[in-house]
């Protein structure tokens, strides 16, 4: 479980395909990673698989990991949002985030909001109808509040605001208007709905 506060980012130092899979080694910066632990990139929850008294980390990417989410589009030098799992004893200062990508969104418009910048995203029906505005939303591991959301052809437009720091501390900077965008919505929405369901008749 993580909360959505971006710890630091990274640079995939290399990006393998192998067998349809992919392998990345991040310099994550944490010398104490225990092997098997989990940690979000950009959102998505990978175990160390390897590690070195550095820090640095080695990842097995599954096809399905690649298919739900933007990690496919890694190659060396890709700059990754990170997170460590959180411990019970944590704040916290974001929302209840699994690191299960839903799906991918994709960035509309930045426009600037004085010293903040207004971000605007696309999702796909299947993810829309469990947004709202002022509802909270992970995207590439980033717990953000729905300022706005309206109607689109495909789904719906989101709009988000990015406080200087945020901007300056996680990848969002770095993405370029039509790039997939991971996205995690939150998943009390998604057991709302399930129970809300008729049960089937016996």
């Amino acid at each position: 479980m993580f909360s959505g506060i971006i710890a630091r980012t990274a640079k995939v130092r290399t990006a393998e395909t192998t067998g349809g899979a992919l392998v990345i080694v991040i310099p994550t910066g944490w010398p104490d990673l225990d092997l098997g632990e989990s940690i979000a990139v950009n959102g998505v929850c990978l175990t160390v698989t390897e590690m070195d008294e550095a820090g640095t980390a080695r990842f097995f990417l599954s096809p399905e990991t690649l298919d739900r989410s933007n990690l496919g589009r890694l190659i060396t030098g890709s700059r990754v949002n990170l997170e460590r799992s959180v411990a019970l004893t944590d704040r916290l200062s974001g929302h209840m985030v699994q690191g299960h990508v839903d799906g991918k969104a994709r960035l509309a418009a930045v426009t600037p909001d004085g010293d903040a910048r207004r971000l605007e995203f696309d999702l796909p029906a299947g993810l829309a109808r469990y947004c709202v505005e002022k509802g909270s939303i992970s995207l590439n591991g980033i717990s953000l509040t729905i300022n706005s959301i309206e109607p689109a052809p495909d789904g719906a437009r989101i709009g988000i605001t990015i406080i200087p720091h945020t901007w300056d501390n996680t990848n969002l900077s770095a993405a370029g208007i039509g790039d997939e965008i991971n996205v995690e919505v939150d998943v009390i929405a998604k057991y709302v709905e399930a129970l809300c369901k008729p049960y089937p008749a016996p």
